[in-house]
């Protein structure tokens, strides 16, 4: 029986997408880094220290992997501020209304930093919904690890058997698939080059998994 869900939120509930691509090509670029559009896409669903660790590996950088951190999300801020196309998904808000409305615990498992988190929170006033907030930047591991998963159904107080992730990323399904938790795949038009092979249902649409179907499903 489905108790809690357990949201991603770049993809899922809001676009930054193209926010964080400017931001880490403007920092590739501040480094005189080449990055192919296949080494970029690998770091989907990942935080921002461990994709920072890899590209300090893989281009043998002398920086600390936290210069790279703090570059990106200077870029990233001032972005934030000053573009105003950024949104929430298209029917997203609905969705997590209707899932409040029917008692189901939310909380939000992101790869995000906290206080990027908190900007997206507090500008489309989301924190009245959810009981958690979990970063994985604050965490051991990195998705596709399932460490997030694992704690977000702690945070959530629910046995992992009543939960549900929504995901859009393949490193996020596959760390909810290790977690042991049913995981819905959103396959839209902002995900690019995602596998969702390991996904228990894949949809295009927030309409397919409303609360009246939802419950279903675990």
């Amino acid at each position: 029986m489905l108790q809690a869900v357990l949201f991603d939120m770049d993809g899922v509930i809001v676009d930054t997408e193209p926010l964080h691509r400017k931001a880490y090509f403007a920092m590739f670029s501040d480094y005189d880094l080449t990055v192919s559009e296949e080494l970029y896409t690998s770091f989907t669903g990942q935080s921002t220290i461990n994709i920072c660790k890899k590209l300090v590996a893989h281009f043998s950088l002398s920086e600390a992997p936290e210069a790279l951190v703090d570059r990106k999300r200077k870029h990233f801020k001032h972005l934030f501020e000053n573009d105003d196309s950024l949104t929430l998904l298209n029917g997203v808000l609905e969705l997590i209304k209707d899932y409040y409305k029917n008692g189901l615990t939310l909380v939000l498992a992101s790869s995000a930093s906290m206080p990027n988190i908190n900007r997206i929170f507090d500008r489309f006033f989301l924190n009245q919904y959810f009981v958690a907030k979990l970063s994985g930047a604050d965490l051991k591991e990195s998705k596709p690890h399932p460490e997030i998963f694992i704690k977000a159904a702690e945070a959530a107080n629910t046995p992992r058997e009543n939960c549900m992730v929504i995901e859009d990323s393949t490193n996020g399904i596959k760390a909810a698939k290790d977690a042991g938790i049913y995981c819905v795949g959103y396959n839209s038009k902002h995900s690019t080059l995602q596998d969702y092979s390991l996904a228990d249902k894949v949809i295009s649409s927030f309409d397919e998994i409303k609360y009246s179907s939802a419950y279903k499903l675990v």
